[in-house]
């Protein structure tokens, strides 16, 4: 809160307009609390292009929506850093089956799955299970509920 105070006097003063609750949501990548790193450090691109959940390394990293994103090669970050939004999962990495529900909590790299070229990343193995069982009511829930849901 004391932060979204900060950046609202500063705009004040600079006579720059206010981001709405939905532009800084869209922004928001989970990268856990201990780190600034997407995905948990795995591969975005290569699920993709590969079908499984790969470790991005140090050597092939970029900064986009404010997190560092890590790719196992050059081909995929240049892929990435091409056309961002077709590989970043949705809802910023947040588990989908969560946001479906009304709220936030982490994405596990290890538990995703793609529909319709999109990624979606799920807390853990039940929560995946739980995903699978209405993946369209899921996704439609999520939809309406993120990004207002992050600036609650």
């Amino acid at each position: 809160m004391r932060n979204a105070i900060l950046l609202a006097g500063v705009l004040a003063v600079t006579g720059a307009a206010l981001p709405t609750s939905a532009a800084l949501a869209e922004d928001a990548v989970y990268t856990g609390r201990f780190s600034n790193t997407a995905v948990g450090g795995y591969d975005a691109v290569a699920y993709h292009t590969e079908g499984e959940a790969v470790r991005g390394e140090r050597a092939y990293t970029t900064s986009w929506n404010g997190a560092d994103w890590r790719f196992a090669s050059q081909d995929n970050l240049d892929l990435f850093v091409a056309d961002p939004e077709r590989y970043a999962p949705a809802y910023g990495g947040y588990c989908a089956w969560a946001v479906s529900e009304g709220y936030t909590a982490k994405g596990d790299p290890n538990h995703w799955n793609i529909v319709d070229g999109v990624l979606y990343l799920n807390y853990n193995r039940e929560i995946k299970e739980r995903w699978t069982q209405d993946i369209p009511g899921h996704i439609a829930r999520a939809d309406a509920n993120f990004p207002a849901l992050l600036s609650e």
